[in-house]
C-alpha cells in the first residue's frame, strides 16, 4: 500500500476550507498535517469548527514563512481570497503539488483576468504552469500529471458541464442565455451587509450583470471544444436564500434538424463513465446534490428551444469535492475515492 498523501490546507476556516478539511479527514489515502488560518492561530481546529470534534487534534497554524518552517508535505490546497494565492504560490515548497481553489490561475489572458477580478494577474510564467481541473471536460491525463491545478469556479463548473456536449458537437446556436442561482455560502464566510441573515433571508436578487468573473472561465473552456465559441453567451447570477447549492437554467436554440433524441444521445455519450454526472428527465432539484460531489443534469426541448438544467453543491463539486476529485487523479486513485456518498436529505 502506498504512503498516505501528506496534505496541507492553507485557509482552512472558510466555508470551502472547512468542507475540504472534512473530506480530507475521511479520505482513506491522506494525512492532514497542516491547517492554517489568519485568525485563531494555536487554537484547536475542532474548537473553531465543532463538526470536526473527535476527528482531529490539529491546531490552527500560521502560514509558514520560510522553507524550514514547512512540515513534510506532498500536496497543498489553497482556500484563499482572490489575489492571495497569486502572491503565495511562488514561495511554496517546490516539491509540493498545489491545488488552488481561488480564481487566481484559472484565466489564461492577463488583461481579461484584470478586467473581471479588478487586480493584477499572476506572472505569466506561473499562470501557464496551472492545469484547469474540470475532469469531465479537460483531459484527465493532464490533471493526473499536473504539478499545479486551478480548481474551477462553482458557476463555471455548472454552466460548462451543461453546455460541453452541445458545444462540442455543434448542436446549438451561439446565442445562449444562462440564469444561474447560488446559496449564501457562495459569498464566503466573511460577514457583510449583504450576507447577514436579516438581509439575505427571503431575499432574491441578481448581481454582477455582464461582469461575473466566471464568464471568461466558461468561455475559455468551451472554446477548447469549439474554436471561438462564447461570443453569444449572456450570464446572469442570482443570490437566493439557499445556504448551499448552484442551480443553472441554460436557454439554447438548437440547430435546424437537431432532434430531442440527438440531444439525449449527446449528453449520455459525452458523460458515459463520468461517475459524478447524474442525468435525469427534466429539471433536477438542488437538494439532491447538497453535501455531495454529484452533478444532476436534465433538459427539456420543444421544437428548436432547449433548456438545460444543472444542479450541484457549490461547496462540493463547485469547490472542495472537485478539489479532492482532482487530487485523486493526481495520485492515481479512483476519482470516487473519499467522495462516493450521497448528501443529506432533507
Amino acid at each position: 500500500m502506498s504512503a498516505a498523501v501528506r496534505t496541507a490546507i492553507i485557509g482552512g476556516t472558510g466555508y470551502s476550507g472547512v468542507e475540504l478539511t472534512r473530506l480530507i479527514l475521511q479520505h482513506p489515502h491522506t494525512e492532514l498535517v497542516l491547517v492554517t488560518s489568519p485568525s485563531g492561530e494555536g487554537r484547536p481546529l475542532a474548537d473553531h469548527q465543532p463538526i470536526l470534534r473527535g476527528l482531529t487534534q490539529l491546531p490552527l497554524s500560521p502560514v509558514p514563512q520560510a522553507a524550514s518552517e514547512w512540515p513534510a508535505v506532498d500536496l497543498i490546497f489553497l482556500c484563499l481570497p482572490h489575489g492571495v494565492s497569486r502572491d503565495l504560490v511562488p514561495s511554496l515548497p517546490p516539491t509540493a503539488r498545489v491545488i488552488d481553489l481561488s480564481g487566481d490561475f484559472r484565466i489564461r489572458d492577463g488583461e481579461t483576468f484584470a478586467k473581471y477580478y479588478g487586480i493584477s494577474p499572476p506572472a505569466p510564467e506561473w499562470q501557464r504552469r496551472f492545469v484547469y481541473g474540470l475532469p469531465e471536460v479537460v483531459d484527465r491525463a493532464e490533471i493526473a500529471h499536473a504539478h499545479y491545478v486551478a480548481n474551477p469556479g462553482c458557476f463555471a463548473t455548472a454552466v460548462t458541464l451543461g453546455l460541453a456536449p452541445l458545444v462540442r458537437l455543434g448542436l446549438i446556436e451561439s446565442r445562449v442565455i444562462v440564469d444561474a442561482k447560488t446559496g449564501s455560502t457562495g459569498a464566503g464566510a466573511k460577514p457583510s451587509v449583504t450576507t447577514q441573515h436579516a438581509t439575505r433571508a427571503n431575499s432574491f436578487y441578481g448581481y454582477k450583470s455582464f461582469a461575473h468573473q466566471h464568464v471568461p472561465e466558461i468561455k475559455q473552456t468551451l472554446a477548447t471544444l469549439s474554436r471561438g465559441w462564447g461570443d453569444g453567451l449572456v450570464f446572469q447570477a442570482h443570490s437566493t436564500p439557499l445556504v448551499r447549492g448552484i442551480f443553472a437554467s441554460i436557454y439554447c436554440r438548437v440547430q435546424p434538424g437537431v432532434s430531442a433524441a440527438s440531444i439525449d444521445k449527446a449528453f449520455r455519450d459525452y458523460y458515459e463513465g463520468c461517475a459524478f454526472m447524474r442525468l435525469c428527465e427534466g429539471s433536477p432539484n438542488v437538494n439532491w446534490t447538497r453535501g455531495s460531489n454529484f452533478v444532476d443534469l436534465g433538459w427539456s426541448q420543444e421544437d428548436r428551444e432547449l433548456i438545460v438544467f444543472c444542479a450541484l453543491d457549490n461547496l462540493g463539486k463547485g469547490a472542495a469535492g472537485q478539489a479532492v476529485q482532482n487530487m485523486n487523479l493526481m495520485y492515481g486513485y479512483a476519482e470516487m475515492t473519499g467522495l462516493w456518498q450521497a448528501g443529506g436529505v432533507p
